[in-house]
């Protein structure tokens, strides 16, 4: 359940802690107090969309954060899975807003995405307001609501693996249905691109290495030459000594030296050091001289393998890996094309026996949907009596389709609000108020196959009142009963039956708008419904009547 909700800088709420209790919960207040702000706060911090025009004017950014307690099992299944950790069961989820629209989240302390925000508060808090009953009410989720009353979670996760295994056959054999000339002119185009490759005996890394050589017999003159002037400095001529036996004699005259002074004697042996060095450099360079035997015939055959293998990267590739990549795909197109009749034989068996079983699957899942939806249906009409809706007739229609991801069935939710009248689709018949006593029947039929422990009711009492207003409120504190339930009204009999009541203030000081919410005492709460009876300030009468709802509404 939702433990404590803290708001800061959001529209006209600069800071605001809330402590919610067990069982029903109700915020009440004047016309643009800002209750509506605090649905936005709870929206936002569960990682639903949010504008930077939240953020309060005037402020660097705003921030969000709520602590709930009580987790259901798939909220620390889902924590396990993301990576998170939570302390003593609990679970800290928070949210900043930028005035440049940048977000920052945390899921308790450590850094979040929206995404998951939002994957966590689905588990955790479901929140419903008239607008939200269009889209509670819309077809596309009908098949949702029957499939949770007829807890048929396993049937549906088998047959969509069946479904699946159908499709992937059916695109398989799909793309094995080739025409045979389409077939033999892509046979010989395969077979000619094989075989040009083939041939061509490729091997990574060749047209870099016979660039490399093309370069050097290109340049053969000038690195003989350097060679010859750099081993004529170190081997020296008839007249002059070279480097090698200049540093030797250097090192043998200093080792006769260093007898008189031995402080010459690292000297010498440096030099000696040197002198191996430039012997081991001469026989390189002797090595290397003997390696330039320029052969025009290699350097043309160079040039005609480097023009062969430029022409075939025009065509597959600019580099040998591609290209070799690009024989890898042929050869297996060509093996798949071959085997194309084969494979579509096997393609469209595996297609036609998985068919079969999803159609048999299908059609066991559509019989428990019809049970599920007549039961529902049973019991939203039910429900609907006791909110003071006797002559509406509410029905789950399902009518055979072909074979989706979801099943063979379609159904929408049906509803007739006067006698004599055909059931028809709910947005065409239901009006704002009764769409909200509908959607409070359906939840109040699947809350014991819901597992989201917190239920908000924005205004759910908007366009009716009197007996009905009432009921709604015991029925809300019915769902309290085994949940949290947290409702934003306007009505006095909803406020009167809450067992932790708040008021949500609106202030304006310094030229400054701030709104302020506050937890009522008893007195505080008979003057609040007081108020909510009758529109004003109130009278003696109207907080007797306040005293007297809720002396009614503590006992059972």
């Amino acid at each position: 359940m939702l433990s404590e909700l803290y708001i800061e800088n959001i529209a006209v709420i600069e800071k605001a802690s809330i402590r919610f209790g067990k069982g029903l919960n109700v915020l009440t207040g004047e016309t643009g107090a800002g209750k509506s702000i605090v649905i936005d706060s709870i929206h936002a911090v569960l990682g639903e969309r949010t504008s930077r025009e939240l953020v309060r004017t005037g402020a660097k950014s705003a921030f969000v954060s709520a602590s709930f307690e009580e987790l259901p099992q798939p909220v620390f299944d889902t924590l396990e899975e993301l990576g998170y950790e939570t302390e003593d069961g609990a679970l800290l989820l928070q949210r900043t807003i930028s005035a440049e629209g940048k977000n920052v989240c945390r899921v308790n302390g450590r850094p979040a995405t929206v995404a998951v925000l939002r994957e966590l508060g689905r588990l955790l808090l479901s929140i419903h307001g008239q607008h939200d009953a269009y889209e509670l009410l819309s077809p596309e989720l009908h098949l949702t609501y029957v499939d949770e009353l007829a807890d048929e979670g396993e049937l549906l996760s088998r047959y969509r693996a069946v479904y699946r295994e159908m499709e992937h056959a059916r695109r398989e054999w799909e793309k094995l249905q080739m025409d045979e000339t389409n077939k033999a002119r892509r046979i010989d185009l395969l077979q000619y691109q094989i075989e040009e490759l083939e041939n061509a005996g490729l091997r990574a890394g060749e047209q870099e290495e016979l660039t490399a050589q093309k370069t050097l017999y290109g340049n053969s003159e000038k690195v003989s030459d350097s060679i010859s002037e750099a081993r004529a400095c170190l081997e020296g001529g008839e007249e002059t000594g070279g480097a090698v036996s200049e540093v030797e004699s250097a090192a043998d005259a200093l080792l006769e030296a260093a007898r008189f002074l031995p402080a010459l004697q690292e000297t010498a042996e440096r030099l000696r050091a040197v002198s191996y060095e430039l012997q081991d450099c001469r026989e390189a360079l002797r090595d290397f001289a003997a390696q330039l035997d320029y052969d025009p015939a290699r350097l043309e055959e160079i040039e005609e393998r480097l023009d062969l293998l430029y022409r075939l990267g025009l065509k597959y590739g600019g580099t040998e890996e591609k290209m070799l990549a690009y024989l890898a795909e042929c050869r297996e197109e060509l093996e798949t094309i071959t085997l194309s009749e084969e494979n579509a034989a096997r393609f469209a068996a595996d297609f036609k026996a998985a068919r079969k079983r999803a159609r048999a699957l299908a059609a066991e899942l559509s019989e428990r949907r019809r049970q599920a939806a007549d039961a529902l249906s049973r019991r939203v009409q039910e429900e609907l009596r006791f909110l003071d809706m006797p002559n509406v007739r509410f029905e789950a229609e399902q009518t055979p389709c072909e074979l989706g991801p979801d099943g063979a069935d379609k159904l929408q939710f049906l509803v007739s609000t006067n006698p004599g009248e055909p059931p028809k689709p709910m947005a065409k018949i239901a009006s704002g108020g009764e769409l909200s006593r509908i959607m409070l029947a359906i939840k109040t039929v699947l809350a014991a196959h819901d597992v989201v422990g917190t239920m908000i009711f924005d205004e759910i009492d908007a366009g009716i009142g009197g007996s009905a207003a009432g009921k709604v409120g015991k029925k809300l504190r019915e769902v309290s009963g085994s949940r949290q339930v947290i409702c934003v009204t306007h009505s006095a009999q909803i406020a009167a039956l809450g067992g932790t009541h708040f008021r949500i203030e609106k202030q304006v000081s310094g030229g400054r708008t701030f709104t302020d919410v506050r937890l009522l005492s008893h007195e505080e709460r008979r003057a609040e419904i007081a108020r909510m009876i009758s529109g004003s300030d109130a009278t003696e009468l109207t907080l007797q009547n306040a005293e007297e709802m809720l002396r009614r509404a503590e006992k059972p």
